[in-house]
């Protein structure tokens, strides 16, 4: 991810955090929809129990990990989102604020690793601005 050079100095210190949380504005989402099927499954699910982008307010968010910092360039992998993506705003993860104790998947619990990567895994890198 490439930071625009007003905001790089805001990236200082951040090289610590394994993970940060992107925000970002999904400018190709299309027309709102509240029944969606997911592209890990076959049902029609509510558009809150998915990550589809076709949303009341057309925000995302993603937990991405941190390989390294270059400057205003951010190297970074577990990305779902598409290149060119505007992006809002980069905070640290940090455990400390996260959620404590087990963590239910909701239908994603039923998604085993093998039909997750073959019906496609998201992780090609990505270019921010």
């Amino acid at each position: 991810m490439e930071v625009d050079p007003e905001f790089a100095e805001g990236l200082d210190d951040l090289e610590r955090f394994s993970h940060v949380i992107l925000l970002y504005h999904l400018h190709r989402a299309g027309l709102l929809r509240m029944k969606v099927t997911p592209f890990l499954d076959d049902v029609p699910r509510g558009l809150f129990a998915t990550r589809a982008p076709t949303r009341p307010n057309p925000i995302g968010i993603s937990v991405v990990r941190l390989l390294r910092r270059e400057g205003r360039t951010l190297h970074v992998s577990d990305v779902d989102i598409l290149d060119g993506t505007p992006l809002l705003d980069i905070k640290p993860h940090a455990a400390r604020f996260g959620v404590d104790g087990p963590v239910a998947g909701g239908w994603l619990d039923d998604v085993d690793d093998d039909e997750a990567e073959r019906r496609g895994t998201r992780e090609k890198p990505t270019s921010l601005r």
